[in-house]
Parts: C-alpha cells; sequence; structure tokens
C-alpha cells in the first residue's frame, strides 16, 4: 500500500538487488534518437536526419489519410508513420503508448461477454434482414441485374 512515505523504499530496492532481482520502476528513460552514432556526432548530420525521418512519417501517414476513402489498411499506416516518428521526437513516442494503451482497452472490451454477445446478436440480425432483401429482390426480379429492369 502507497502511504505517500519514502521511507523503506531504499530498503527494499537494496533487498531486491540483493537477492538478484530487479524492481520494476515507473521512471522511463529518457528519449534517445535511432539515429547511428556517426549522425548523432555531427548536429548538422543529426538535424537534416530528423527533417528526414519527418518527412517520411508525414508521407506514410499522409498515405494512410488517403487510404481511409481509399482501398488499403489506413489505420495501419497511420500508426506505421507514427512509429516512425517515435524514433526520433519524444511527443511521437507518448501518442504512440497513448494510442497502443486505448487499443488494448478497447481490444478488452469488445472481448467483454455482455458486448460480446450484444456483437453477435447485432450482426445476425443485419445478415438476417439483408437475406430477406436478397431474397425478395431474387423472388421478384430473379437474377436480373437492378440497371437491366425494365420500367415496372
Amino acid at each position: 500500500m502507497n502511504t505517500g512515505s519514502d521511507r523503506g523504499t531504499q530498503e527494499s530496492a537494496a533487498e531486491s538487488a540483493a537477492d538478484g532481482t530487479t524492481e520494476h520502476t515507473t521512471q522511463e528513460a529518457p528519449h534517445v534518437s535511432k539515429a547511428p552514432a556517426f549522425i548523432k556526432s555531427r548536429r548538422t548530420l543529426h538535424l537534416s536526419w530528423q527533417v528526414g525521418v519527418f518527412i517520411v512519417g508525414l508521407a506514410v501517414i499522409g498515405a494512410g489519410v488517403a487510404m481511409l476513402v481509399l482501398p488499403g489498411p489506413g489505420w495501419v499506416a497511420i500508426f506505421a508513420g507514427l512509429a516512425i516518428w517515435a524514433t526520433e521526437f519524444a511527443w511521437a513516442s507518448l501518442v504512440l503508448r497513448w494510442t497502443k494503451r486505448k487499443v488494448t482497452e478497447a481490444a478488452q472490451k469488445a472481448l467483454d461477454p455482455k458486448v460480446r454477445r450484444r456483437n453477435i446478436i447485432l450482426t445476425s440480425v443485419g445478415l438476417a434482414i439483408a437475406g430477406a432483401l436478397i431474397g425478395f429482390y431474387l423472388w421478384k426480379y430473379g437474377l436480373t441485374m437492378p440497371w437491366h429492369l425494365k420500367d415496372q
């Protein structure tokens, strides 16, 4: 139980170090660029690298936005562009981590038995209605396409 006191945290850390086990900390390492060392060593090269990563990530995200209305995996491309940005920019890493957490929460919510049952029932009703409409059309007009129907 966390009482807000820092007393005892050094002892538990020392005990876990003595056991050989490590304690999971909530503090994260600062964001580090994934650029090669020779690029990071020169400021102008590193800035050029970051501009290139930004442009490539922007192009991938732009393609993903276009694929939202065109055929293609739009959301996958958007998340891939965000992952490209996350290699160089701390803010993109935070956004990507937040997005992963929200997607995981949504997946867990979708696996809830009540939600699953509701989705199965709604899908079944939708398929039954679509089947009834298709059956009515075939009974009334046969296999004639709608644009070949004579004015009736």
